[in-house]
């Protein structure tokens, strides 16, 4: 590992704090801190990413190796790193929260590859820093296991996110109050480090709009777009080259947003300060995935009451935070409005994306008026039935060249959570099918080239909250098995692996209450 090579732009190339010490404080005038991890008492490794390691540059051998434990629990740092904090804002559940800031978070430094790539390692639990506030900066292994497996689950299903290195113990225990309701204990302590080419946020440039540092604003924009987007570098006018460099972090985000719609994935935190630049996804926190088909749903207790970050309002809380990112740059142009056509590029690139998404996972090949309306009631009907979102499309696809003359919905299987929705929907459902069934058939394709179509799109497996939560237990008594295996099934989440296939059933019906398998807290 030693031979791993660190150029660290971001903190050579932006301002920093000159107050070195780890007091929590407002931080003026500087895009990042000074950090060090706190070490821990007995750093282990759980589990790790092999292809990441790959792209990083480690080799196995060294992944096994006790120094990297040590490294990746925050308790000795390699040749070149210089680990820091970056400032940043944000605004949560659609307010300003001001300073927000890399509290439990900081990166050890940016490698570079021997293909060129760059890849910032950050570490997530590593101790305080001057933004955490009044935290200890540490975080739980509950957390960490779902952090870890879902930044991984999500890259295997094709969907735009930061990866996850590794899973380390730290030997500690952290206490956090689950479900805050004054009921404090401590639990197993864990770190987790996560890559990504980068870090920076929509925050990143909202707290700089807020404190009128506009100098550091223009540097800081201008700096993410030579290391970032490189592509642009060709446009020579600068005004030019920001409003394109806008119109991409449009474009990626939409794009991202699009993919958490096709595989049924629920962020709940999309506040400003968790939105990547680079439109990846961020921030694994109270995350969830839909079970039953509930545009409603959202995973995040804090959330409950209003329902900010529901499944169905994830398109327009990405084009309000989209909104806020604009707003913070703006002082730098002339006029505001040569953001505005950048700015609709969202919606464009959304719309044409996610209808082609739907078509794709129905089976369409065309996208018709009568194909539109399919896709529409299709939906209206999954949600009322209370079936199962992955299932069903798993299901659908498997359907061949002909429907059973009764009841077509039996070749579904196991897909609904309420026999008597089931049976309240079953006519409208199985008409719905004949109609399906008879229009997909025009499209020009066998059922078999239709089922390879449909299942590329729409997964066997995804990260249920019962299975995470499942690895969690086991793992909390001291049994890490179902995180490696889990770790393993989600890396081929189209294939059906019937070795692994209770991996691919529906929630329980345990599971509905039980904590950590519907919806979370954001304690970790």
């Amino acid at each position: 590992m030693d031979t791993l090579r660190f150029d660290n732009r971001f903190v050579n190339e932006l301002p920093g704090d000159p107050d070195r010490s780890n007091r929590r404080r407002q931080v003026q005038g500087a895009a990042w801190s000074a950090a060090a991890p706190t070490p821990v008492a007995g750093p282990a490794l759980v589990a790790h990413a092999h292809e990441v390691a790959a792209l990083v540059g480690i080799a196995e051998p060294d992944v096994q190796s006790a120094a990297f434990a040590r490294v990746f629990g925050g308790n000795a740092l390699l040749p070149g790193m210089a680990p820091y904090a970056a400032c940043y804002g944000g605004h949560q559940f659609g307010n300003w929260a001001g300073q927000l800031g890399d509290g439990r978070a900081m990166s050890l430094g940016e490698v570079v590859n021997a293909a060129g790539a760059r890849w910032e390692l950050q570490l997530k639990g590593a101790g305080p820093t001057p933004y955490s506030r009044t935290a200890d900066g540490r975080a739980v292994l509950r957390s960490s296991i779902r952090e870890f497996l879902c930044s991984e689950a999500m890259h295997h299903l094709g969907v735009p996110t930061t990866r996850a290195l590794s899973l380390v113990s730290t030997g500690d225990s952290v206490v956090r109050d689950m479900f805050y309701n004054g009921n404090a204990a401590p639990e197993p302590g864990a770190i987790v480090c996560r890559v990504a080419p980068s870090f920076i946020r929509f925050g990143n440039f909202e707290i700089l709009a807020a404190r009128d540092d506009l100098a550091l604003m223009a540097q800081l924009v201008d700096f993410t777009i030579d290391r970032d987007f490189p592509e642009l570098a060709g446009i020579a006018d600068a005004t030019e080259r920001r409003v394109a460099w806008f119109a991409d972090v449009c474009e990626r985000t939409a794009h991202m947003i699009v993919h958490w719609m096709r595989v049924g994935f629920v962020h709940g935190v999309m506040n400003t300060d968790n939105m990547s630049i680079l439109g990846l996804t961020i921030d694994y926190g109270p995350y969830g995935w839909l079970d039953n088909f509930d545009p409603t749903w959202t995973p995040n207790t804090t959330d409950a009451s209003t329902r900010r970050y529901r499944f169905g309002q994830q398109p327009a809380i990405a084009q309000w935070n989209l909104v806020r990112l604009a707003e913070a740059i703006a002082p730098l142009f002339e006029s505001g409005d040569v953001l505005q056509s950048a700015l609709e590029r969202f919606g464009d690139v959304y719309m044409a994306e996610y209808e082609a998404m739907n078509a794709a996972k129905f089976g369409f090949v065309v996208r018709g008026d009568a194909e539109q309306l399919l896709v529409r009631e299709g939906f209206a009907l999954l949600y009322e039935a209370e079936v199962d979102y992955t299932l069903f499309f798993r299901a659908l696809g498997e359907i061949g060249d002909t429907l059973p003359a009764d009841n077509p919905i039996g070749v579904l299987g196991d897909v609904f959570y309420d026999d008597a929705k089931r049976e309240a929907k079953a006519d409208a459902l199985n008409a719905w099918l004949y109609r399906w069934h008879t229009l997909v058939s025009t499209h020009g394709r066998s059922a078999a080239e239709r089922r390879v179509a449909m299942h590329a799109v729409n997964p066997r497996y995804v990260l249920r909250n019962y299975l995470a939560q499942q690895a969690i237990d086991a793992a909390t008594d001291g049994d890490a098995s179902l995180v490696q295996t889990l770790l393993e099934v989600m890396r081929r989440p189209y294939d059906d692996q019937p070795e692994y296939a209770h991996f691919a059933a529906r929630r329980p019906e345990w599971a509905r209450v039980k904590a950590g398998c519907s919806m979370l807290s954001c304690s970790s």
